[in-house]
């Protein structure tokens, strides 16, 4: 049985990384903020307004101990998803964890890369961007670090270098 959960914050690459990871074990990849709005049918940022942040968060637990207890399956979570609750050890009890671990250069580049819109980035200067990154890393780098496996990803900006990263967890991992 495979379960991998990564982790990290977001830009890290984990829906990218992660799909090309689910891909190459023949497993269903799931990402957690797909799985909340698929099951509530509004948007992330339509939850927050909704419920605030706590009320955000519970749902999330929630949907983290359903989605977590599939098996073979590769989960991508949230940026914050490590940092409430108990929700980092939980995942560590049933699943091989991967920190995608990079620079604010780098994840402040994949963000940029984007397509998708983040509401707590627009606006920001490419200065202000790294700057507001190297902030929140001080706070989650400890939940992060958590994770069974770390993996340093540098910029994932061609097909090449996602499969490297690929083969680097199923090294991790004796896959």
């Amino acid at each position: 049985m495979v379960r991998i959960i990564l982790l990290g914050y977001m830009g890290a690459g984990k829906t990218t990384v992660g799909k090309a990871l689910a891909a190459s074990l023949g497993v269903p990849f799931y990402d957690l903020d797909w799985f909340i709005t698929t099951r509530y049918r509004r948007s992330v940022p339509e939850i927050f307004a909704e419920r605030g942040e706590a009320g955000f968060r519970e749902l999330e637990k929630r949907m983290l101990h359903e989605a977590a207890e599939f098996e073979d399956i590769v989960l991508s979570c949230g940026g914050g998803t490590p940092c409430f609750f108990d929700n980092m050890e939980y995942m560590n009890s049933l699943a091989d964890t991967i920190y995608l671990k990079a620079t604010p250069e780098v994840l402040a580049m994949h963000l940029r890369m984007g397509k998708g819109k983040r509401p707590l980035l627009e606006g920001k200067s490419p200065e202000e961007l790294e700057d507001y990154i190297r902030e929140m890393l001080v706070t989650r780098e400890p939940f992060y670090s958590k994770a069974k496996y770390t993996l340093d990803v540098s910029l994932l900006d061609t097909a090449v270098k996602i499969q490297e990263s690929v083969k680097l967890i199923k090294e991790m991992l004796n896959l």
